[in-house]
C-alpha cells in the first residue's frame, strides 16, 4: 500500500490505475469515485489506519473502454504500470515488491488512442495566458502533432474558446477566475497550473529545448503572452506523457481569422457542435447540427 500511496501523492488530481497482475485497481476515494462513474462493484481490501480500504478494479485488457468513460465524465487518470516481471522481483527476495511507475496521465486533452478519440472532431489541448496588453491562446492536437498560437484582445477570449472548443484548457492559477464560465460553455475541462509554469522567459527556454533550436526567429515573432501559453502547454504535455512527449510541429502563429466570430453564448444556444442536453456531457454531439449532417446521405 505504501507504493500505491507514493504514486498517488505524485498525482493527487487524477484517479490512479494501479496495475496488479491482470487488473488495474483503485483504492480509497479513487475507488469510490470510479465505482460510481463506471457502475462497477465497490469492495474492500485490507485496512489502513484501522479502517477498511475501499477498492475497485477493472481488467487490464478492457481498460481502454473504462478509460473512455472516465475521460468523458471529466476525470484524469494516472496509469501506474508494473515495470518488471514478478519473477524478476522474486529474485530479490520472497517479499520483494514489483517495481511500478506512472507511465502516463490520461486527460481529456492528451488522448492519442484511436479508441478514445472521436474521428469526427479535433481533440485539442489549449493553454490561455494573459498579459497587460491582452491575452494569447496556444493549442495542440497530440494525435496529429499540430501546434498553433494566436494573440488575442481580452474581449476576444470567450469567442475564441467557443470556436476552438478544446477538450481541456490550461490556465495559470492566478488567472483561474477569468474564463471559468467561458470554459464551461465551450465544454473544456479546466486545469490549473502553477504560475511559474507561465513565466515567459522560462517558456521561451522550454520551447527552444523542445524543438532543439537556439532562437525562435525561424518560427515567428511571439509576444510574452504567446510564449507563456506555449510554455504552459509544452510543460503539461511533458508531465502527462511521463517524459515520452509526442512529436509536435514547430509552433505556427495563427493570424487574423478569415471567418466571422460567434460569441460563446450564441454558439452554445445554436447547438452547432454539441447538444445542450446535460445528460450527454461534453460528448453530447447527438441532437446538434453536425449530428444531423452526419446522418445525411445526399450530395447536399
Amino acid at each position: 500500500m505504501a507504493q500505491y500511496l507514493a504514486a498517488k501523492a505524485e498525482h493527487p488530481e487524477a484517479l490512479l490505475f494501479f496495475r496488479m497482475g491482470d487488473f488495474y485497481e483503485m483504492f480509497f476515494e479513487d475507488a469510490e469515485r470510479a465505482a460510481a462513474a463506471l457502475g462497477i462493484a465497490l469492495t474492500k481490501r485490507g485496512q489502513h489506519g484501522g479502517d477498511p480500504i475501499p477498492m475497485a478494479g477493472v481488467p487490464w485488457h478492457q481498460a481502454e473502454g473504462y478509460l473512455a468513460k472516465l475521460i468523458r465524465a471529466g476525470f484524469k487518470v494516472a496509469v501506474c504500470e508494473q515495470m518488471e516481471d514478478p519473477a524478476e522481483a522474486k529474485k530479490r527476495g520472497a517479499k520483494a515488491i514489483v517495481h511500478r511507475a506512472v507511465v502516463r496521465v490520461v486527460t481529456p486533452g492528451t488522448l492519442t488512442e484511436e479508441g478514445l478519440l472521436d474521428s469526427r472532431a479535433h481533440n485539442r489541448l489549449a493553454a490561455l495566458a494573459f498579459a497587460a496588453d491582452g491575452a494569447a491562446i496556444a493549442w495542440a492536437d497530440i494525435s496529429t502533432g499540430s501546434f498553433e498560437t494566436r494573440a488575442l484582445a481580452a474581449h476576444e477570449v470567450e469567442s475564441e474558446l467557443a470556436a476552438l472548443a478544446p477538450a481541456e484548457l490550461l490556465l495559470a492559477e492566478v488567472d483561474s477566475g477569468k474564463v471559468r464560465e467561458a470554459a464551461l460553455i465551450s465544454g473544456a475541462v479546466l486545469t490549473h497550473r502553477p504560475g511559474v509554469k507561465a513565466d515567459p522567459k522560462a517558456a521561451e527556454r522550454r520551447i527552444k529545448a523542445a524543438f532543439a533550436v537556439g532562437a525562435l526567429d525561424g518560427f515567428g515573432e511571439f509576444g510574452a503572452a504567446e510564449l507563456s501559453a506555449m510554455g504552459l502547454l509544452l510543460d503539461y504535455i511533458e508531465l502527462t506523457q511521463a517524459g515520452a512527449a509526442p512529436r509536435l510541429t514547430p509552433p505556427k502563429r495563427n493570424a487574423e481569422r478569415a471567418f466571422m466570430a460567434i460569441d460563446a453564448v450564441t454558439r452554445a444556444a445554436l447547438e452547432i457542435e454539441r447538444s445542450n442536453n446535460p445528460l450527454l456531457g461534453r460528448s453530447g454531439r447527438d441532437g446538434s447540427l453536425l449530428a444531423c449532417i452526419d446522418r445525411t446521405v445526399t450530395a447536399a
